[in-house]
């Protein structure tokens, strides 16, 4: 017995305490919203929860498993997931016009979510076998390894997985030490090349992006989304219409309101407060990650813990601008509120990275 409850404090001991109990609360008033926006369903709460159980099962997995075995894992699983993307690309299965999913049979599979931990794991391990010679051939092949996924998601369409995608990568390689020069002539070769990309959308991604400047010009099709979680963020007024109270939700006048447009439900029931007060929740978890990333004592530690900790920022900025009315539409999950048990899994994944690189102080840098 000794023995056992020794194991188990071992394995504790790698859970940052300040990172889980951030999570546990962000998780709780996952919960009670998804409680809400489903209108109490059993299925979607005990759905749910399982969700939450499994992913945090995972993190702690996740947490007890030493940076420099992480960095290891990291090019397999990379190349495993662009097989896997050429195999959706090849033989996936169509759901709403997009080919996103492999059929397993057992269940359907979404290689992309593999490559948003892979992708940042494959390069931090390549930046620091390289550690000591950079050069700018190391960030070229940093942008191929980051093209391939990028462009295989882009095809299938999924427009916000890609993006999600090329800030992961391109948070990598600025903690890496891309030049700014590079940054700054990339930026300005993004922005002259816009009228391509506007071409090569497709017409629903067209739509999308003409509907968030004047979403009643179609206040039926594509600017019915914006319309309904904008009428609900802002009938929430200061403190909230309560929890259940929310009219827009419990009238499902909100599409997708357990999964995207979450945010909207919790806006129209915790009103302007609750919504500060979630905001700064999800700050706590950003700037907990990067007080890991500064403490961290190889370069791999640094580069996944500053990526991961921006990526969740990165997630949460652009569902609550889609929501809100401020960006496009593109399908991004509110991290670790949103239904959903895949997005739920990698996103604890990557927390539990984080708690590896904050506990485990003796490294192999190799």
């Amino acid at each position: 017995m000794p023995r056992t409850s020794h194991w188990i404090v071992r394995r504790l001991s790698h859970l940052d305490g300040i990172l889980l109990i951030l999570v546990l609360v962000l998780l709780g008033i996952s919960l009670a919203v998804v409680a809400s926006a489903s209108g109490q369903s059993p299925a979607r709460i005990s759905g749910h929860l399982i969700n939450i159980g499994l992913a945090l099962g995972v993190m702690g997995v996740m947490a007890n498993v030493p940076p420099h075995l992480l960095s290891r894992v990291g090019p397999p699983l990379f190349v495993a997931g662009v097989v896997l993307l050429i195999g959706v690309a090849l033989f996936g299965e169509v759901r709403n016009g997009s080919r996103r999913w492999l059929n397993l049979g057992f269940m359907a599979f979404q290689p992309s979510e593999l490559l948003k931990l892979a992708l940042p794991m494959t390069l931090a391990w390549y930046f620091q076998r390289n550690e000591a010679v950079l050069r700018a051939k190391h960030f070229l092949v940093g942008g191929v390894l980051l093209l391939v996924p990028f462009l295989l998601i882009l095809r299938q369409p999924d427009l916000g997985t890609a993006m999600m995608l090329g800030a992961s990568g391109f948070y990598l390689l600025f903690f890496a030490g891309l030049p700014w020069k590079v940054i700054l002539g990339g930026g300005a070769l993004g922005a002259a090349g816009l009228p391509v990309v506007w071409s090569l959308m497709h017409d629903y991604q067209q739509r999308r992006v003409l509907t968030l400047f004047d979403p009643s010009s179609d206040p039926l099709g594509a600017g019915y989304h914006i319309i309904q979680s904008t009428i609900a963020i802002g009938s929430g007024g200061l403190f909230g219409k309560g929890w259940m109270q929310g009219t827009q939700s419990q009238l499902d006048f909100i599409p997708e309101q357990t999964t995207d447009f979450v945010f909207a439900v919790f806006g129209e029931e915790f009103g302007y407060v609750g919504v500060i007060l979630l905001i700064g929740l999800y700050l706590a978890i950003v700037a907990r990650g990067l007080v890991i990333a500064a403490r961290a004592p190889t370069l791999f530690g640094r580069l996944m813990a500053a990526t991961l900790s921006l990526n969740l920022f990165t997630y949460a900025f652009v569902n609550m601008g889609m929501v809100s009315g401020i960006l496009p539409v593109v399908g991004v999950p509110l991290p670790l509120m949103s239904y959903g048990g895949t997005s739920m899994i990698t996103l604890l994944l990557g927390m539990g990275i984080l708690m590896s690189v904050a506990t485990h102080r003796q490294l192999n840098k190799s």
